[in-house]
């Protein structure tokens, strides 16, 4: 006994000085590890806010940097010497900049970077105006360890380590190990997780920001292969589907308004909660647009579908009613593909179209899309007058002077025309270049943004009342169907705290920031003077077939995966890019169901199995609409006719 305790003391001693000469000799690469380990833990809770329900959640999220961080650094074990500690010091770099810019990116857009957005260079000048105000100084937790580092670094002397396939192999193996175990507890939480690429939250929570970055990787590269790869027969399967949901038109709205002229205006990040709503003084925010809405048709269940391409990703699915990718823009990845647009369908009955944007041309990749979409005009930022500071804010010329400038080149325009005019002023981070152009006071809620936000949307309204004075003014009006459209939402999720305070809430839950993705839409059509209120469900993706029906344009043949908001047969529904889906009777998100007239979570029942059945039929439309972008499907459409 005495022997075998003196056998067990030794083994202990060896392993405990073999641990300490491990850890001394590579001391940098722990610390490396440990360091990227408690970034990106920081980013999750102090920046990300991800969402955790339960403690295998929680064990998750604490362990899944690890297998990316002895990943990345194990490479290190490659060389020898210094040059070993100044491959570790780059690693480290890199990695905490791949983070920042997901800190960042997140802020703006409450999403996470893709491969897709960093091909969107031509963004990168127009989008650094707001860079300014995404700046923390809590961002020093990120990356201050990259300035304080090289000070130490330039003592430590590791010239004497030596190069060890052994240990960068052990550091592979390590890591794929603490990787298959994440995944394991990862797929128990939620089965199948990596067939859901849309749901980007959910990967990040599970697998951890680095790994779903080489996900991300693998997905581009299937993707980039899905166009040399198809054929005909993909596109008969997303017909056949097509036709299974064709709403027919109303016969008291079909052709009624056949020759008459279409304005579009995309109302720059307006949000249905803000509309009707009154600033602290009593004034209305949006007395304008309440106005209009008096006088047309409108929807208080409308809902944007974008993802991450924000107002390109509304205009994709205005004139194609078909859904924006999951990652990235299609405007980029895939702008010069063949489409059937609402410009080019309509030129075949006559119709002259034209896009007014007082913008750099090839923001978005516009100037290559619109020709991809058949439009035959495009009135850039070259088309406006942009001298004076005074009309001016960072994105651009403010609304007010860009209709202003506009009436006159619309005038001009041969009739009938199809145009669209997209908006500026109502962007983050909404503030207004001067006191006079605030007309009413900011909201009184803990957050600046959301404050300030409906100053920017007063602005706005005030400019478009001033644009429907001019149209009746040169007798365009009487003559026009007249749409607006609320391109995306303006206040993300990292605003929640303070837009419960407004709706006076204790918080929100996932229904009401569900809820929340709802933004007007309006059609006037001419000599329309009474407003119709539409309680239908609906949402961006329905606005072509709508309109095309109003004007006598069938597309039974067509690939439109929205239906007409006119027609009886039109089901109510609308789904995101995330994977959420709102019907008449339930709202699932976040991998919740919900009873959508009370707010109550549903666990079983019929309204349960709708639920399941809903995403279903989502994931099923979204699968078939990305296949007509990635295969670029519509050629053989274009081919067939």
């Amino acid at each position: 006994m005495q022997q075998d305790a003196n056998i067990w003391s030794r083994m202990r001693l060896k392993m405990g000085q073999g641990v300490r000469s491990t850890y001394k000799e590579h001391k940098l690469f722990w610390i490396a590890t440990l360091l990227i380990w408690l970034k990106t833990y920081l980013a999750y809770t102090l920046f990300f806010n991800v969402p955790v329900t339960n403690s295998a959640q929680a064990f998750i999220l604490l362990i899944n940097p690890i297998s990316s961080a002895l990943f990345m650094f194990g490479f290190s074990f490659f060389f020898r010497g210094n040059v070993q500690k100044w491959f570790i010091y780059g690693t480290l770099f890199v990695a905490t900049l791949i983070l920042y810019a997901d800190i960042i990116f997140f802020r703006f857009f409450n999403d996470y970077l893709t491969l897709p957005v960093l091909f969107q260079t031509s963004n990168a000048e127009t989008v650094s105006a707001s860079l300014g105000s995404l700046l923390n100084w809590s961002d020093l937790l990120i990356v201050g360890d990259l300035i304080i580092l090289p000070f130490f670094l330039r003592k430590m002397d590791m010239s004497k380590n030596v190069a060890s396939r052994g240990r960068a192999i052990l550091a592979f193996v390590a890591a794929v190990v603490v990787f298959l175990g994440n995944l394991t507890l990862a797929e128990t939480e939620r089965p199948e997780l990596l067939t859901r690429a849309f749901d980007r939250e959910l990967l990040v929570k599970n697998i951890g920001t680095f790994n779903f970055h080489m996900y991300d990787a693998l997905i581009q590269s299937k993707t980039s292969a899905q166009k040399a790869l198809a054929d005909s027969s993909e596109l008969s399967e997303v017909q056949s589907f097509i036709d299974s949901k064709h709403a027919e038109p109303n016969p008291a709205m079909f052709g009624k308004y056949k020759g008459k002229n279409v304005i579009v205006v995309s109302f720059e990040s307006a949000q249905s909660f803000a509309v009707g709503l009154k600033a602290p003084n009593g004034q209305e925010i949006t007395p304008n647009l309440n106005k209009l809405i008096k006088e047309s048709h409108s929807w208080d269940n409308f809902y944007h579908n974008t993802g991450q391409g924000k107002t390109a990703d509304a205009e994709f699915i205005l004139e194609n009613s078909i859904y924006p990718l999951g990652r990235g823009a299609a405007f980029f990845t895939n702008g010069e593909n063949e489409f059937r647009a609402t410009p080019e369908m309509l030129k075949e009955d006559g119709y002259y179209s034209a896009v007014f944007h007082a913008n750099n041309k090839s923001f978005w990749n516009r100037d290559i899309v619109y020709n991809s979409f058949g439009v035959d005009r495009f009135f850039s930022e070259t088309d406006y007058d942009l001298g004076n500071p005074e009309d001016l804010t960072e994105w651009g010329l403010l609304d007010d002077k860009f209709f202003e400038q506009s009436l006159p080149m619309l005038k001009d325009l041969p009739r009938p025309f199809y145009s669209k005019f997209i908006t500026l002023t109502n962007h983050y981070p909404f503030e207004m270049p001067k006191p006079e152009h605030e007309l009413v006071p900011p909201l009184e809620t803990s957050s600046t943004t959301l404050n300030h936000y409906v100053q920017a949307l007063a602005y706005q309204d005030m400019a478009l009342g001033k644009f429907i004075e001019g149209l009746k003014k040169d007798g365009t009006w009487d003559d026009t169907i007249f749409m607006v459209y609320g391109d995306h939402y303006g206040i993300s999720t990292n605003h929640n705290a303070a837009m419960a305070e407004l709706m006076n809430k204790d918080e929100l839950t996932p229904y009401d920031v569900a809820q929340l993705q709802r933004v007007p839409f309006v059609i006037h059509l001419p000599g329309q003077t009474k407003g119709v209120k539409h309680e239908d469900v609906a949402s961006q993706i329905d606005i072509k077939p709508t309109l095309l029906h109003l004007l006598g344009k069938d597309f039974k043949n067509e690939v439109l995966f929205g239906t007409d908001l006119f027609s009886k047969q039109h089901k109510d529904y609308a789904l995101f890019r995330d994977g959420s889906v709102v019907t008449d009777k339930t709202v699932y998100t976040q991998e919740t169901c919900y009873d959508r007239k009370t707010g109550e979570e549903v666990k079983d029942g019929e309204l349960a199995e709708m639920c399941k059945q809903s995403t279903k039929q989502s994931e099923k439309e979204l699968g078939l609409s990305d296949k007509v972008i990635y295969g670029d499907l519509l050629r053989f459409l274009q081919t067939s006719k």
